[in-house]
């Protein structure tokens, strides 16, 4: 075993050694009263359930791909592939039952800690917003050094079994992105029908304040918080992470060569290992420098979560230069890596800017709710369209640089630089549910109206740190599709894809569809669960005598069963198309078909999710704007305009738009581990 090699693995050990010791951290806080263990209790049950249930569903999806995968490209029954050694192991198989047990449990330890650290926060906000802060960030910190941990660890551990063979270890990634698709669709169905039903039927129709205990969907809602935004959110990045280092793995041969040969092959393999090495000590260091002050307005309490990222940052960056120098290698690396990281921090920002009522955007598209629905809807689309070009332009001007300094492999690199940093970047991501869950329970508990303020402001801090990390993603997904889609290309020895080729152009097409299918597949998911949930909850408003005047209990029961079930039927048809596509588009049209259709998916998919990424976090952060005190406030004619934009919006960036980063790069590592069987056709 290269001592890199032991080096990336002792990383991934510490990232998951501290992860425990952030956990025990947050469980030593007290957790509350009966009333608000009561309600914590409800949460963590219906969040276990469903992840019990989809891991169930998911276990017979992975098997029967992995016998696939065995099958056709282990055994190589059809003769396509010609692997010099087939002595009946099923390594690809191997490495995609392994990837697929990674991206689960990554996504388990952070959802078990997220439900625990609920009530948590809720009483340390009785105390002073630092040490609610401090409560809900440390496990989201749990989730983000767990997600890297497990992936470093596991992509390091399948690099030394299978001799550094990216074709074998691509079925790892192959592995976690199917797992993170289901994850982020079922877990985002989930979440949005019972944000959908309790805001439909409870703010709109009855009138009564979010999180209010008499609605039914109230606790369903605090789940999908946690199974859609936590669990699903870490799944995404955990395979965005390891497919841009299996990436950039499967194209240290390309990156030798256009370094002109001054840096070794092995080297190349070996350096994103240590990359993402560095950026695990760097991210737990920046976890420390994570602090703010009671009173501390929107501005500060972003300024103590950046001082976090940007100085895990700065030391990615340093520790980088340092690693190029005592290795010899080019120095071209060093400003790969650099690129990366600011391609990430620039479109982290820009999200933030177009989503944050801080800023003009957002506070313009409030003020459209004077007029009503409809315009507050038209501003949104709008906002979420021109929100794309930033991004787009900061993704072409990584990829040339990248490109110019290292080629293809640079491309690849670039994103490993991008992610370098996500111990912490994805920490102050899966916060943001944490806090909104410890609001809803402070008013379920009845607790001090002082106390909502202060979850309140860590809940607005996370919606924006959300729609920041949700850019973040969608930036990482395309770098590492891109990527995949270089490996594939060197993978089924095909230098160009000449777009005047007729097979090649429908390739390009049906790619430009796969978004917008997938899109509105999980978009008519979302409507028909939500509708089931309205029915529900106005089925127990009718029929409970009592509960609208708070003297009966709403069937939380019934309702968090309603989503799991809806989540469960509906999440099936997107994940399996997701695979099935572009496996018939190799099988019928060949490897340059399949090709166009990664472009295609590509060019579309990247500006389809920011636009509904960032449109749908405008339209949260506008209704929270207005009940900031805005534009007539809560319970105004503009509020409930701003509403009805919350709830459309809600599957826009929770369901189909963070969905689509993982759609990216599945079709992509799909079409890495399935195209040698496509070559000949």
């Amino acid at each position: 075993m290269e001592t890199i090699q032991v080096v990336a693995i002792a990383a991934s050990v510490i990232a998951l050694l501290f992860a425990g010791f952030l956990s025990s951290l947050v469980l030593k806080k007290d957790p509350g009263s009966d009333r608000i263990q009561f309600i914590g209790d409800a949460i963590q049950k219906g969040a276990m359930a469903f992840l019990s249930r989809e891991y169930r569903l998911l276990s017979i999806f992975v098997v029967v791909m992995a016998i696939i995968l065995g099958v056709f490209v282990d055994l190589d029954v059809l003769d396509r592939i010609g692997r010099e050694t087939n002595d009946g192991v099923p390594r690809t198989a191997i490495a995609y039952l392994v990837g697929a047990f990674g991206s689960g449990l990554a996504g388990f330890i952070g959802m078990s800690i997220a439900v625990r650290a609920n009530t948590r926060t809720t009483v340390q906000a009785m105390e002073g917003l630092n040490p609610a802060l401090r409560v809900a960030f440390n496990s989201g910190a749990v989730m983000g050094l767990s997600v890297v941990g497990l992936a470093l660890l596991g992509v390091t551990l399948m690099f030394v079994a299978f001799n550094n063979d990216a074709s074998i270890v691509a079925g790892f990634g192959f592995g976690a992105s199917s797992i993170a698709l289901f994850a982020r669709v079922g877990g985002g169905i989930y979440t949005k029908a019972a944000d959908v039903g309790a805001d439909l039927v409870g703010k709109l129709e009855q009138g009564i304040p979010e999180d209010d205990p008499r609605n039914p969907a109230t606790v369903a809602d605090n789940v999908g918080d946690n199974v859609g935004d936590v669990a699903g959110m870490g799944a995404d990045l955990f395979e965005s992470y390891v497919g841009s280092i299996i990436a950039t793995v499967a194209l240290a041969v390309v990156g030798s060569s256009t370094l002109g040969g001054s840096t070794g092959e092995l080297d190349l393999v070996l350096f994103p290992l240590l990359v993402a090495s560095i950026g695990i000590f760097s991210s737990i260091i920046g976890t420390f420098l994570v602090r703010t002050g009671e009173g501390a307005n929107m501005g500060r309490l972003l300024w103590s979560l950046r001082t976090g990222i940007f100085s895990a940052g700065a030391l990615v960056l340093i520790g980088t230069a340092a690693l190029i120098l005592s290795m010899g290698l080019d120095f071209k690396l060093f400003w790969v890596v650099l690129t990366g990281l600011l391609a990430g921090q620039l479109i982290g920002t820009a999200s933030e800017y177009y989503t944050s009522y801080e800023y003009s955007p957002t506070k313009k598209l409030a003020e459209q709710s004077e007029t009503g629905p409809a315009t507050i809807m038209i501003g949104g689309l709008g906002l979420g369209m021109v929100s794309t070009v930033i991004p787009g332009v900061v993704v072409i001007v990584a990829m040339w640089f990248s490109y110019y300094f290292a080629g293809l492999y640079g491309v690849a690199l670039a994103a490993v630089g991008m992610l370098s940093t996500l111990g912490i970047t994805l920490a102050t991501d899966a916060y943001g549910p944490v806090a909104d869950n410890a609001g809803g329970i402070a008013e379920q508990a009845g607790l001090d109206p002082e106390v909502r303020e202060r979850t309140d402001a860590l809940d607005s801090l996370g919606n924006t740190t959300a729609a920041t990390g949700k850019g973040f993603a969608i930036g990482s997904a395309v770098l590492t599709a891109l990527a995949l889609m270089a490996a594939y290309a060197q993978a089924v020895q095909i230098e160009v894809f000449n777009i005047m080729d007729v097979k090649v152009m429908m390739g390009l097409i049906i790619g430009a569809i796969m978004p917008f299918l997938f899109a509105a597949l999980t978009m008519q998911a979302v409507g028909r669960a939500a509708y089931a949930m309205v029915q529900e909850v106005r089925r127990q408003f009718r029929e409970i005598e009592g509960l609208l005047e708070g003297t009966a209990d709403a069937d939380y029961a019934r309702a968090v069963d309603i989503s799991t079930t809806g989540a469960m039927k509906e999440m099936v048809l997107p994940g399996v198309i997701a695979v099935v596509v572009p496996v018939g588009v190799g099988i019928v049209l060949g490897a340059e078909a399949l090709g166009g259709l990664l472009i295609g998916s590509i060019a579309t998919g990247f500006l389809f999710a920011i636009m509904m990424a960032n449109a749908g976090g405008a339209w949260d952060n506008a209704k929270k704007y207005i009940e900031a005190g805005h534009l007539g406030g809560k319970g105004s004619d503009q509020h409930s305009a701003a509403v009805v934009g919350d709830t459309v919006g809600d599957p826009f960036k929770d369901t189909s738009g963070p969905a689509l980063n993982i759609l990216l790069k599945l079709m992509s590592i799909v079409a890495l581990v399935f195209g040698p069987l496509f070559v000949s056709i």
